[in-house]
C-alpha cells in the first residue's frame, strides 16, 4: 500500500509539472490551456522552492539545517536531519513529492514537501 502523503513522479513528469505552473504576485497556480503567460511567470525549481515547506534537492539548497532549527530539532547527520524534517511535516498533513529516475543520484534524493492545500491546488492530489 502506498503512503497517501507521498507522491512519486518521474523526472520527466516533474519537469512537465513545473512547466504546467505559473507564478504571479507570489501565487503559484496551474496554467490554463489557451491563456497567455509572461516568461517571468515561468516556474523552475528555484521559484517552486519559495512555496515548499521543505526540500532536499541537488538543484536547490533547501537550507536543511535552518529548517531543522525552525522545527526545534537537532541531528547528527544530513540524513537524520531530513528524516526529522520529513516526519515533522508529514505528521502535520503535508505531502511529500519524490522525484525518481536515472538522472537522480541515490546520494542526492529529490524530495519536496508541500502543504496539502497547495498540493491539491496544483493538481498533485485529488480535489
Amino acid at each position: 500500500m502506498t503512503d497517501p502523503t507521498t507522491i512519486t513522479l518521474s523526472a520527466d513528469d516533474w519537469q512537465a509539472f513545473l512547466a504546467g505552473l505559473y507564478d504571479r504576485d507570489d501565487r503559484l497556480d496551474l496554467r490554463v490551456p489557451g491563456e497567455t503567460y509572461s516568461r517571468k511567470e515561468a516556474v523552475d525549481e528555484y521559484v517552486l522552492s519559495a512555496h515548499a515547506e521543505a526540500l532536499q534537492s541537488a538543484e536547490v539548497d533547501g537550507d536543511l539545517w535552518g529548517t531543522l532549527e525552525d522545527i526545534d530539532e537537532t541531528a547528527g547527520s544530513e540524513e537524520e536531519a531530513w528524516d526529522k524534517i520529513r516526519a515533522f511535516y508529514l505528521d502535520r498533513g503535508c505531502v511529500l513529492v519524490r522525484v525518481t529516475g536515472p538522472d537522480i543520484h541515490p546520494d542526492e534524493p529529490e524530495e519536496w514537501i508541500f502543504a496539502a492545500g497547495l498540493a491539491r491546488r496544483l493538481g498533485l492530489l485529488g480535489a
